[in-house]
């Protein structure tokens, strides 16, 4: 069995560089990469391509790198919840591609399959068709859309083993698993690592040939983006 943990987050950011295709799992501030974010902060790489379901918050998730400018563009299907990405979006300083988030996640699977491309109808008729090839299908319009190119998927999960299986937790089981081996390499940061063999091979969600990184994160907050109750 092969052993693909590395000791650190900084390990297992190794290679990433300059101008790169990043894509990171999470869907708000549920299920997102933390300690894998906080390094890439550090380490102060610019000119970034981040393809993501949105951008965290201003102070937490990616809005921390939308912060130091080192992101180029972002991918994603959602601007909300982040004014730093709308004013830069709306400013011209980064360049944003909205996309329908089934088609983001569709495109996300087709890379982790290998298909390069599909046919779908949502979009038809609005600007997201624009340059699209355009086919009938059953007696609908689908416009093709081609699977993602990414150098790295960044994702996290609830536990791991040294081997690369994942277990991901509640709607923590977002964007994460269909980017798994979305991209050339794959780090999963887990909150439990634990040796192979420990894990139920029946509530695996991912299987380990489709990481090839993966390291115990910590100090992990789990904040709430909107916190809503009931009146007593």
């Amino acid at each position: 069995m092969i052993n693909k943990t590395v000791s650190n987050v900084q390990d297992a950011l190794q290679g990433i560089e300059n101008g790169m295709t990043l894509m990171l799992g999470g869907f708000g501030l549920c299920g997102i990469p933390e300690n894998s974010i906080a390094a890439l902060v550090q380490k102060g790489v610019n000119d970034l391509t981040c393809i993501s379901n949105n951008a965290g918050v201003d102070d937490f998730g990616l809005g921390l790198l939308l912060q130091k400018k080192q992101i180029k563009k972002m991918i994603s299907s959602y601007v909300g919840e982040n004014a730093e990405f709308e004013r830069q979006m709306l400013s011209g300083e980064l360049e944003v591609d909205l996309i329908p988030q089934g088609t983001l996640a569709e495109r996300c699977r087709a890379a982790q399959a290998g298909i390069p491309a599909f046919f779908t109808p949502a979009g038809y008729g609005t600007e997201v068709a624009k340059g699209k090839e355009v086919r009938e299908f059953n007696g609908k319009m689908h416009i093709m859309e081609e699977a993602f190119k990414a150098d790295f998927a960044i994702v996290k999960a609830w536990k791991g083993d040294t081997a690369g299986n994942l277990i991901f937790k509640g709607t923590a089981r977002n964007f994460n698993p269909c980017m798994c081996g979305a991209a050339k390499i794959t780090i999963a940061e887990v909150e439990e690592l634990v040796e192979a063999g420990t894990l139920d091979p029946n509530q695996i969600h991912i299987p380990g040939i489709l990481v090839q990184r993966i390291f115990q994160g910590e100090k992990y907050e789990k904040r709430i983006e909107q916190r809503t109750v009931r009146k007593r």
